[in-house]
């Protein structure tokens, strides 16, 4: 499905019923999941926001990611999509996303069309709740990260987050000392786990959606 159609059709799925939970644990180790089973979200939690920002690139439709440097901290070297906590100047959760999307990767809000947003995600280990939103920039955007925060710019596309073949298992060490099996996304020598893979898995089920009604309805 080429750019704009597909962000049409997006954008109404995004007004039904969402894949939510389920498609989140998809890509959830066992400990994940079992901790998210027994446990809440818990009164303290850090509101924050990432960004699914889609753009033409080869192609197809572009997602853009991000290599943390390394440093002390629980998320270091590892690939996330563009977002943070928010701030008491934020309007809301959508403002946080697009803020600190700017703060990181340089893009344009005022560029940037929000579509919708997914299920909020829990994250233990740094203790935040997360709002993916969705959005759409009609041309290639201009990158200029934020060295403090941004290692590498990193760009996939939607048939390589949709490809089967792009997720396999990983075992990971945790900063504790201790070692996990996990699902993951195999995507052009990058390896995209965790909390962001939980998030990419339910957008991945929601676009899966909207290609399977486009056949459905072009059939």
């Amino acid at each position: 499905m080429n750019f704009g159609p597909f962000i049409y059709a997006l954008e109404q799925q995004l007004k039904k019923p969402l894949p939510g939970r389920n498609a989140q644990l998809k890509m959830a180790s066992m400990a994940r999941i079992q901790k998210m089973i027994k446990s809440g979200v818990p009164k303290n939690a850090i509101r924050s926001s990432v960004l699914i920002l889609l753009y033409p690139h080869l192609d197809t439709i572009g997602i853009v990611l991000m290599l943390r440097p390394q440093y002390q901290g629980i998320h270091s070297g590892q690939i996330s999509l563009p977002g943070g906590k928010s701030e008491h100047a934020d309007k809301d959760s959508r403002d946080t996303a697009l803020r600190e999307s700017k703060e990181e990767i340089g893009i344009n809000p005022t560029q940037i069309k929000l579509l919708g947003k997914l299920t909020d995600l829990y994250i233990p280990p740094s203790n935040y709740l997360v709002s993916p939103y969705i959005g759409y920039q009609e041309s290639h955007p201009k990158f200029h990260p934020d060295p403090a925060e941004v290692a590498k710019i990193i760009e996939i596309t939607l048939d390589e987050l949709l490809d089967s073949s792009n997720i396999r298992k990983k075992k990971v060490k945790l900063v504790f000392g201790l070692s996990l099996t996990v699902p993951a996304f195999y995507i052009d020598h990058n390896i995209i786990w965790g909390a962001t893979a939980m998030i990419l898995s339910e957008f991945r089920e929601l676009s899966l959606e909207v290609l399977n009604i486009a056949g459905d309805e072009t059939g």
